[in-house]
């Protein structure tokens, strides 16, 4: 097992926010700061980035599960420590920029991933913890797991979590969980999109990994074509992204694994992947 957290490492994984293990193909991360419910402090938010920006650059990494250890997935953003800011001399105003600035860009860096995500979701998540789930490219919730855009509870529309909600789920559902910063079930989540499979308690983690292994087995090359011209086409006009994906579909079909997998169905055996 690898850990990493913030700027320095400790022997003592216990006391890690964030930690790393590599299982087969598969990197699973996990917050583990449940004593503050997981927040998204200044250095989780530079535990996570520094995670996605090393497992981008390896290539033994097929697919990641985003887990969390305790009560919570995660609370969102860190209150307590927003609100010490406020005695800055700009009240804050720099500080708020730097952390806004800094978890959108951890957000996107999900999205760029080569590698798809699977979030695997214990418990709570709430505000940009909500954010964090829908981010992610697939997710597996335990069915006790709730759901909620609750800034709005204490006077803070979640606007910048608005944005991975509204690219999950219809209008009309994410505001509603935007205006009233009410829970949802995952029950509820799996029937408006932000979540794909609601599972027993305390399996969410072992089923999340079986869904990874699954992605494991195809080829790396179409993956990263793929998720990358999916996130790409939906913010183009109809025609935009019919062109585009078809020039992603042309330079798929002139690599090795298209031509190893088309042949490889049509001899009805495996295919052996090279991801060029």
């Amino acid at each position: 097992m690898t850990a990493r957290a913030g700027l320095a490492a400790k022997p003592d994984t216990s006391s890690l926010i964030l930690l790393r293990e590599n299982i087969g193909r598969v990197a699973v991360l996990t917050l583990n700061h449940p004593q503050s419910l997981n927040c998204l402090s200044e250095a989780m938010l530079a535990a996570l980035g520094n995670e996605f920006t090393a497992i981008a650059h390896d290539g033994t990494v097929r697919v990641v599960v985003l887990a969390a250890n305790g009560p919570a997935f995660s609370a969102g953003h860190d209150l307590k420590e927003l609100y010490q800011h406020r005695s800055d001399d700009d009240a804050g105003r720099a500080y708020f920029k730097h952390i806004m600035s800094t978890c959108s860009t951890m957000m996107q860096q999900i999205v760029t991933l080569p590698q798809p995500v699977i979030a695997a979701v214990q418990a709570t998540a709430t505000a940009a913890g909500c954010q964090l789930v829908a981010s992610c490219d697939l997710v597996v919730a335990s069915r006790t797991a709730k759901f909620g855009t609750s800034g709005i509870n204490v006077g803070l529309f979640c606007s910048t979590p608005m944005v991975a909600l509204s690219r999950n789920v219809a209008r009309k559902h994410a505001m509603e969980m935007l205006l009233t910063g009410e829970m949802i079930s995952a029950e509820h989540a799996e029937r408006i999109g932000l979540i794909n499979r609601v599972v027993a308690a305390g399996s969410e983690r072992v089923v999340a990994l079986k869904l990874a292994e699954t992605i494991t087995a195809k080829s790396t090359l179409a993956i990263k074509l793929g998720k990358k011209a999916f996130y790409r086409q939906l913010e183009m006009p109809l025609a935009d992204a019919y062109q585009h994906t078809a020039d992603v579909m042309v330079e798929n079909l002139l690599g090795h694994d298209a031509k190893e997998g088309i042949g490889a169905f049509i001899d009805k055996r495996k295919p052996k992947w090279e991801d060029h």
